[in-house]
């Protein structure tokens, strides 16, 4: 990061806590959130008041989820949305490819920025799904591929929420609610309610979890750009204006960050639950470095077919299951019933009784930090993500083909 960065990052401040009822106002305008009430006839500061709402009015105060803005124009005022160029953003899983294989993807080119500048939302492509955004049910898994800022451009998701997990490089992201930076090893969550905590002290802890404070900027533009993401497709339109405005806000829902260091556990951070008690839409699970310390117990991953769709990634280090071939910015996908494991070297190794890796507690996957998005829905691919990518590893299945027979027959 240039000096100017680090110094804005220093500068930037949080909010901590998980589901929360947080307030926050921009020092510049002390008292721009009212007293008392929400919608007051006249907003202080001249301030216009809207609200965000993330569930059904009619839900139940525990459930419902929802902000207050206190801003200099409604985020109304802007001209009329056209269909923008999709590129690589799909998310008509009809037209899409099923794909019952073992999928793995070498590490995704970052663009030269020498040769050409591109921003989060040119440089997203949507590399399978499942479900329908009509319906909101369903999921989708996107790679993005940056190398510049957004300038007078912005960018919402009308058909889900985004989780952002960086692989290479910092985000500098602003949002109505103010500004955060986001780094490998940390994820950021952009609107949605998201969490598994196990007993009282244990896992994620809430107080980890950072939301950024009120920020605003009073900016007028001749053509800033709105780009959303609806029904799968793009639309932009065009403002006079910045629409980070907002001098103050209360609720409960709300953006956040949350460093994965500060996760104990492995498997599951957080989750998005179905209508199926137990089901989960994704599941946001991890592999940290921890001890494997278990007595007569085959340690790595087992091999197994699951009735999940399983899209994993490497932010950093070697994954011990498949120390070869799977790389820092590479992914793989097992999708439903398709069997997978361990490759032949590990399996040889793991299974050696009378070595001190077996018998004796080790440390594993010390610097590695993988990750995993696990969903109950059938995920398809999309051309980007089976052809056009040109990424896709054909040599994957071979890691398990010297797998032999070990089976000594009855005595």
């Amino acid at each position: 990061m240039s000096t100017a960065l680090k110094m804005a990052k220093a500068e930037l401040k949080y909010l901590s806590g998980f589901d929360n009822e947080f307030t926050s106002e921009d020092p510049r305008c002390p008292g721009a959130v009212p007293k008392g009430q929400n919608n007051p006839i006249k907003c202080p500061y001249g301030l216009y008041a809207e609200q965000l709402s993330g569930s059904a009015f009619t839900c139940p105060r525990e459930y419902n989820r929802r902000t207050w803005f206190y801003r200099i124009r409604p985020s109304a005022v802007h001209s009329p949305f056209t269909k923008e160029e999709n590129r690589g953003l799909v998310d008509d899983w009809k037209a899409s490819y099923p794909n019952p294989n073992q999928l793995r993807w070498k590490p995704f080119d970052i663009p030269n920025p020498e040769k050409e500048k591109v921003d989060f939302v040119q440089g997203l492509h949507t590399l399978g799904g499942a479900g329908d955004p009509c319906s909101r049910h369903g999921g989708a898994i996107h790679i993005y591929l940056c190398n510049a800022s957004m300038t007078d451009k912005c960018f919402y998701n009308s058909d889900g929420d985004f989780l952002i997990v960086p692989q290479q490089g910092t985000l500098h992201i602003k949002t109505e609610f103010g500004k955060m930076t986001v780094e490998p090893m940390e994820i950021c969550v952009i609107q949605i309610s998201l969490l598994t905590c196990v007993g009282a002290n244990g896992l994620a802890s809430p107080r980890d979890f950072l939301t950024p404070v009120a920020w605003y900027e009073n900016k007028t533009v001749d053509n800033y750009t709105v780009i959303s993401k609806y029904q799968g497709k793009l639309f932009a339109a065009k403002q006079g204006h910045s629409p980070f405005d907002v001098a103050g806000w209360f609720g409960n829902y709300v953006p956040y960050k949350y460093h994965l260091d500060n996760d104990p556990s492995i498997f599951t951070v957080l989750t998005c639950q179905s209508l199926k008690p137990g089901v989960a839409i994704a599941d946001f699970v991890i592999f940290p470095p921890r001890w494997a310390v278990q007595e007569h117990t085959f340690r790595p991953p087992y091999y197994h077919r699951n009735c999940m769709s399983e899209f994993m990634g490497l932010i950093k280090g070697k994954y011990e299951a498949k120390e070869e071939g799977f790389m820092p910015g590479g992914a793989t996908m097992h999708s439903m019933m398709t069997p997978h494991g361990p490759d032949n070297e590990c399996f040889t190794k793991c299974s050696d009784e009378t070595s001190d890796f077996n018998t004796k507690p080790q440390k594993i996957a010390e610097g590695t930090m993988a990750f995993m998005f696990e969903s109950s829905l059938s995920m398809s691919l999309t051309e980007w993500a089976n052809e056009t990518c040109h990424k896709v590893d054909k040599d994957y299945y071979k890691c398990w083909q010297s797998l032999t027979s070990h089976f000594t027959g009855p005595k």
